[in-house]
């Protein structure tokens, strides 16, 4: 019994007093070890999928099993090169220099990108439009298909805005008559 008890306390000093001199203890239990990690992949979602030319769509996803610290977006549609075309510039085919990007949050793997379709170079025409996200900077026809997600996003046409109605004829007439008066009433004056 009292070699017992004193087992005890020499394995209870040891558990204490080993990791204070340095000396590591055995790895824990690893419940996780033998599972597969989660395939690499993107994902992409737009908000409104619905839109009009010249509105703000915003385009967030996420990134798993991809070593990135950004992602890569290209948009294909009605008169747009089929290889895909940045959003900020639809005269220039993705892969040739331009992308646009969008970082990733290594925290959680999610980006954001707010695609302001009002400020664009090239001209977009209603209808529907596949907006791309590629871990790599390669365009449509070269991307890796389990690096790439697609959304569709349709636009009907820009807002009109009501048109302006002139001035009355009188307010311009009346705005002389007055400056006359006022040019005449200084002249006296003098």
């Amino acid at each position: 019994m009292r070699w017992a008890v004193l087992l005890l306390v020499v394995l209870a000093s040891c558990s204490i007093c080993l990791p204070v001199a340095g000396i590591p203890l055995p790895p824990a239990i690893n419940i996780t070890e033998g599972v597969p990690p989660a395939p690499p992949g993107l994902t992409i979602m737009a908000s409104p999928s619905g839109t009009r030319i010249g509105d703000i769509i915003t385009l967030n996803g996420t990134v798993t099993g991809i070593h990135t610290i950004a992602v890569y977006l290209f948009v294909t549609g009605p008169g747009l090169d089929p290889r895909g075309v940045a959003l900020e510039n639809l005269k220039i085919a993705a892969g040739r220099g331009l992308f646009t990007t969008a970082p990733v949050k290594m925290g959680d793997g999610t980006w954001t990108y707010e695609w302001d379709t009002s400020v664009i170079v090239g001209t977009l025409k209603p209808g529907n439009y596949s907006v791309y996200v590629v871990a790599s900077p390669l365009d449509r026809l070269r991307s890796n298909p389990q690096e790439t997600a697609v959304v569709q996003v349709s636009f009907a046409p820009a807002q009109t805005s009501s048109a302006q109605s002139p001035l009355p004829l009188m307010v311009p007439v009346a705005a002389l008559v007055i400056a006359g008066i006022l040019f005449a009433a200084v002249m006296r004056r003098e």
